[in-house]
Parts: structure tokens; sequence; C-alpha cells
């Protein structure tokens, strides 16, 4: 059971389980508004006012997001790297046609 405006524990685990490529796009922009307002209403909500269960979710998805992002940095990282590698190439070719 979930708290009032937040998404329930089994709804969460069917959205992860669900491969995207069975998802309709309406169904990735649905998932992704209503986990933007879970997130929010997750912050503002006081944690002695949520359920056990909400709880746990809430701290499920937080590792979850946290390991998301680390690997959005990484990836972002590679591909500033790569930006800059492809830079130098185009520069070096550039000073050289001077």
């Amino acid at each position: 059971m979930s708290d009032i405006g937040r998404k329930g524990l089994g709804e969460q685990a069917k959205e992860k389980v669900t491969p995207d490529s069975q998802k309709s796009t309406l169904d990735k922009a649905s998932e992704s508004v209503s986990g933007v307002a879970d997130r929010a209403a997750s912050a503002v909500q006081p944690e002695g006012n949520k359920s056990a269960t909400q709880k746990a979710g809430d701290a499920t998805r937080g590792g979850s997001d946290n390991a998301e992002n680390q690997g959005k940095g990484i990836l972002g990282s590679a591909q500033e790297s790569l930006g800059n590698a492809a830079q130098s190439v185009q520069d070096t070719v550039s000073g050289s046609k001077k």
C-alpha cells in the first residue's frame, strides 16, 4: 500500500522489471512523469508521516538513483574525453592547413 499521492511498491517494481522494448512511448513518458512526481512527494513528505513500506521504497529507489547518476557521470566523462580528443584532432588539422 502506498501513501496518498505516491507510487506503490508493486507499481514501481513492475516498471523496473518490464523491459523498455515492451513499453509504448506513452508508457515511458507516463513512468517518467509519475517518477518525477513521486520523487518530489518523497522529498517534501516528512519521514515521520511515511508508511514503513514507503520508507523502504524510497530508500531502495534512492540507492538506484545514486547508481544511475554515477553511471551517467562516468558516461559523461567518457563523452567529454572523446569530444576533447576530437577537438584536438580538428585543431591539429586546421592548424596544418593555415
